[in-house]
């Protein structure tokens, strides 16, 4: 398996575990009974990190198809090089700084995290033309 197949599924995990997180704090929130229960009525959260962590798993659903799709394009073209590589890196790297900081709030970082992992992506898509 290659490297950039290796952040790919790296990726996907983290993906994963951005599910997991938020569920698992608002479950704490709630309880038990209404994780497992039908969740008809679901009350507004009052923790301001699980609005934040929804919204980060939001945000990587919006690139995810793209990686995934230029990653896979690169493996089957053989257009893998060392900007895939680096472009793949930036952008695993980037998305999983990106958690932490919307998590805390850290203002102007995430958004810089943001645009390196967008750069990685970009790294990615230019291989494939060149």
């Amino acid at each position: 398996m290659t490297t950039e197949l290796i952040y790919l599924a790296a990726t996907l995990i983290l993906a994963l575990a951005q599910v997991l997180i938020p569920a698992v704090v608002r479950d704490m929130e709630f309880g038990l009974a209404w994780g497992g229960g039908t969740r008809d009525h679901t009350p507004e959260s009052k923790n301001l990190v699980v609005g934040r962590l929804e919204r980060a798993k939001a945000n990587l659903y919006e690139t995810l198809p793209l990686f995934i799709g230029a990653v896979l394009i690169a493996h089957v073209t053989g257009a893998e090089s060392a900007l895939t590589l680096w472009g793949a890196a930036l952008y695993f790297w980037a998305r999983v700084a990106y958690v932490p900081s919307y998590a805390l709030g850290v203002p102007y970082v995430r958004s810089l995290v943001w645009l390196v992992s967008l750069a990685g992506l970009i790294m990615i898509f230019a291989a494939l033309f060149i």
